[in-house]
């Protein structure tokens, strides 16, 4: 025996159908919520379309909302090609823009694009009457389109301390449950300046636990959001801070650049479950952890991956496939880990390749080394 078995790790897989703000993708987590979908528990909230919004927030096409954005992440998560701080966050612009509206069997629909490193990460489809502001669909970074059923109330009338909500439908096809009270009023302090806001509390209870406090300044929009998603056990998956940087103005489109998108898939391996990335490992390691996060997928793809010996002596042909094991996305943001046990005879030592696939289709490969 060369190699230990792949295994998937129960468990790992998470559901979320809100892709997280802070991540190009889909959150991300993101429904992010890549989703959430999330991004719409606070972004959609200021964007109304007709006169009577009008007193809400201003909605002409161009107008923008410019956010300094701060972004924590649980073990172990990542962001493609982008480094945390000292005290492990991801700092970075988000711009939220309207650009338009479009019309949807028979609807014209508030048009919302939110900007992010050069990529428009989702499109968000509202419309306000006098229920309050609906979100009536959503478009993801791939073009996916994901239904709201009902129209998600993003925000009830009247807005008012005391004042409570529930959103209970599909989006897409996940079963969301979502409840929020407007607990009072108060200033708050942001990069933007002072503003008198109402404070806004909400509980994602399904498909996967989430809250969010914002801030709503009547007639500006959103000035500070923290909105936290949970695993199922309770550990954090992802915070995501929002505070409003400069007051709404109209601006031009920013530019879109089309190799900006992220990996469907990043990966990395460790001797521990959430332990340090490395590619080099020991003839005494005991396990290696071949761990992967979604943030784009499909759901339903099929995650692979293929664990190939290239080099490790004359008795193996080289490029020898070892052994191979999948999992399905049940979110764009899903994860997981795959082990591979240290065999009772030990490892055959020499270089080694492991590939990802999803759907068949190569997306990832890192080299390995097992050394005495």
């Amino acid at each position: 025996m060369i190699a230990g078995r792949l295994r998937r790790r129960r468990g790992e897989r998470q559901s979320n159908p809100f892709p997280e703000i802070g991540r190009v993708r889909p959150v991300r987590a993101g429904l992010a919520l890549g989703a959430p979908l999330r991004n719409i528990l606070f972004a959609a909230v200021f964007l109304p379309t007709s006169a009577w919004a009008a007193r809400l927030i201003p909605t002409a096409t161009g107008m923008a909302w410019q956010y300094n954005m701060a972004e924590e992440l649980g073990k172990p998560f990542s962001v493609p090609d982008v480094k945390p701080d000292a005290s492990g966050k991801i700092h970075l612009p988000v711009l939220y823009r309207i650009a338009g509206t479009q019309n949807v069997d028979g609807k014209e629909l508030l048009k919302f694009e939110m900007h992010r490193s050069g990529v428009v990460t989702n499109t968000d489809l509202l419309t306000v009457d006098e229920r309050g502001i609906l979100c009536s669909a959503r478009i993801n970074l791939d073009g996916e389109w994901i239904q709201f059923n009902p129209p998600q109330a993003i925000i009830a009338t009247p807005l008012t301390q005391g004042a409570s909500w529930n959103f209970d439908g599909q989006a897409g096809d996940l079963k969301v449950h979502q409840h929020y009270d407007v607990t009072g009023e108060e200033d708050v302090d942001v990069p933007a300046g002072k503003f008198h806001a109402f404070r806004i509390h909400g509980v994602q209870t399904s498909p996967s636990p989430m809250t969010v406090d914002r801030w709503f300044a009547t007639g500006t929009g959103i000035v500070k959001d923290v909105t936290t998603t949970r695993a199922t056990n309770g550990d954090l998956r992802q915070r995501i801070s929002l505070e409003l940087a400069e007051r709404p103005k109209i601006v031009n489109r920013p530019e879109v650049k089309p190799d900006a998108a992220p990996k469907k898939i990043s990966v990395s391996f460790a001797r521990e479950r959430f332990g340090k990335a490395t590619t080099t490992f020991s003839s005494e390691t005991s396990q290696i952890f071949a761990r992967w996060q979604g943030h784009r997928l499909t759901k339903g793809a099929r995650v692979r991956v293929v664990w190939i010996a290239e080099n490790i002596g004359e008795d193996f042909p080289p490029d020898y496939k070892v052994d191979e094991a999948s999992a399905i996305a049940e979110s764009p943001t899903s994860h997981g880990a795959f082990t591979l046990s240290r065999p009772d005879d030990g490892w055959a030592l020499g270089d080694y390749r492991v590939e990802f696939y999803v759907d068949d289709v190569l997306f990832e490969t890192v080299k390995l080394k097992l050394l005495k």
